[in-house]
């Protein structure tokens, strides 16, 4: 049971406090992901609050993504967000890893087809190319997280359908087998609700909020040789960068 103190003389609002002390607990680990939170009620008599109060701090952490509600349950510690770093350019392999988990990949696509006008943009071909499609569902611990459509383009590209994408890192294999290593991308982010294909794919409810990125991929000659569009569970994943504003000069 939470044990800390409310302050009611504090000019901090009450429901921020309360919110500060569940994310508490969440943050020290003594509630583990996937862990029920007392309810709206156990929160009022046991701070002696509002029923609108501590709504208003549980509704804040879901909002925050945070926590998420179950209909009928109750509100649970959300699962810990994956980070990815934007200032270098890895693939979700290397990025699992280095995060302490394991990563595992469902090949749903790794076939020839011609490049619609999008793809045919990007990598700077006429419509209607052969290009190398790779759609893959992405886990980390055997929780689904993304799901990524590649686009591939250069001499040979043909061969990687033979090749075991589900248990090898695309990158590495694109370095170690092909010769092809890609030193810098574009890449873009927006946010959207899911689709009824991807909502099934990832086990979330169709409209839930996810993040789409779209990134193109260069070799060292500025050659494009990857188009890759994912959508990425927004729950479970944040993408992080630093800035640093340039020295002005008057």
């Amino acid at each position: 049971m939470v044990l800390d103190i409310i302050h009611r003389n504090s000019p901090i609002p009450i429901y921020h406090q309360l919110k500060e002390i569940l994310l508490k607990k969440i943050r020290t680990g003594e509630w583990q992901p996937g862990a029920l939170i007392p309810s709206e009620r156990e929160l009022c008599e046991t701070f002696g609050i509002s029923r609108m109060t501590a709504r208003q701090a549980i509704t804040d952490l879901v909002n925050e993504g945070v926590c998420y509600r179950e209909q009928g349950r109750g509100t649970f510690v959300s699962p810990r967000k994956i980070q990815q770093q934007l200032q270098h350019l890895s693939g979700f392999t290397e990025d699992i890893r280095a995060r302490g988990q394991s990563p595992s990949t469902k090949v749903l696509v790794a076939a020839m087809r011609p490049a619609n006008e999008t793809t045919a943009d990007r990598l700077r071909v006429a419509i209607g190319t052969p290009v190398f499609c790779l759609e893959r569902l992405r886990l980390a611990d055997d929780q689904p997280l993304a799901v990524e459509r590649t686009h591939i383009l250069f001499k040979g590209c043909e061969l990687l359908a033979d090749e075991d994408l589900e248990h090898n890192s695309l990158y590495r294999t694109l370095e170690s087998r092909f010769g092809v290593l890609l030193v810098e991308a574009d890449q873009e982010l927006e946010a959207g609700l899911a689709s009824a294909e991807d909502a099934q794919l990832l086990q979330i409810a169709v409209g839930s909020a996810v993040l789409y990125t779209r990134r193109t991929s260069y070799t060292e000659r500025n050659q494009p040789i990857e188009y890759a569009r994912s959508v990425y569970c927004g729950n479970k994943y944040v993408f992080y960068t630093h800035l640093k504003r340039e020295q002005l000069f008057s």
